[in-house]
């Protein structure tokens, strides 16, 4: 059976080359649903009931669109206690016969203390983390059902980081655990054309700015994206370098991996308690799938 599913992906391929092939959509109200089921479980820190919920729920919808789904696992001590906790990336692959790949990326933590909350008393409680994490994370649950339905001419790799969110200021290193272990222990089994890291892409105001690493280590497939927004005339994104961040990308890029993160951090809610899903539209998540789209199902070799 499996071989005929493989077959018949081999078939659609060809056929979709030579005929060319009509642009998926992406459902905008699908994606939110995904972004609202995740905030419902709460904060979802590692050791949390919540992170525990929602990795049971993440992996279930993945394993709803493709056979290729598993998990990394590793421990990794909380910062305020040094007790270990456990965390899991989650890879789910689409079409892992196809040569050429791309991967896309998101983080599926949120941070434990909402130690930039105005108010001191909430500095100390969980973020929810609707804009910084669940929205990447909503997107790619979209695409996964796209590309279930919808056969590329490249593979995709999906992966969805843990711990980004687990870091102290100041120390960068602490920072984007996940994507590290990641990037130590897994990459090498990966040669994607190039890498796509969504973070904070949800807010209801929506301005994405080129993030400045990426556009220095991977401008070809940075100004891809920013004038492909353009063409469809998506004005969010905006076409110019602004913040430079350490986020999950710079991890891809240390083991060779082109990487381009799309983040949105002109967001006043960042690591506070108000970080809600009313603070996101289905609108931006709509912007930056419609976005993604042609690069998967228009793709061209920006190795």
């Amino acid at each position: 059976m499996l071989k005929y599913l493989v077959t018949l992906a081999y078939i659609a391929v060809f056929v979709n080359s030579v005929f060319g092939q009509k642009m998926p959509h992406f459902d905008a109200e699908n994606a939110f649903a995904y972004l609202k089921t995740q905030c419902d479980f709460g904060p979802r820190y590692p050791g949390s009931a919540g992170h525990r919920e929602c990795l049971k729920y993440l992996i279930d919808e993945f394993e709803k669109y493709t056979g290729h789904v598993r998990q990394q696992n590793f421990s990794y001590p909380m910062l305020n206690d040094q007790q270990p906790v456990t965390m899991t990336n989650i890879i789910a692959s689409f079409y892992p016969d196809l040569t050429a790949r791309i991967m896309l990326c998101a983080h599926w933590d949120t941070r434990p203390w909402a130690d930039r909350d105005p108010n001191p008393e909430n500095r100390s409680k969980p973020v929810p983390g609707a804009h910084d994490g669940a929205s990447g994370v909503a997107v790619l649950l979209e695409l996964s059902r796209i590309l279930s339905e919808n056969v590329p001419p490249v593979g995709v790799d999906i992966i969805l980081f843990d711990g980004e969110d687990f870091g102290s200021y100041g120390n960068e290193n602490s920072w984007a655990i996940g994507s590290r272990e990641f990037a130590g222990k897994q990459a090498h089994l990966f040669e994607p054309l190039y890498a796509v890291l969504l973070d904070m892409i949800g807010d209801r105001d929506q301005q994405i700015y080129m993030e400045q690493i990426s556009f220095r280590y991977a401008p070809q497939i940075t100004n891809k994206i920013w004038q492909t927004a353009a063409s469809l005339g998506i004005t969010e994104f905006i076409p110019e370098p602004r913040y430079e961040i350490m986020d999950d990308h710079v991890r891809l890029l240390n083991a060779g991996i082109p990487c381009v993160n799309i983040i949105d951090f002109d967001y006043k809610y960042w690591h506070t308690v108000e970080d809600t899903p009313d603070k996101c539209s289905a609108a931006s998540l709509e912007n930056v799938g419609t976005v993604l789209l042609p690069l998967i199902y228009e793709n061209e070799d920006l190795r």
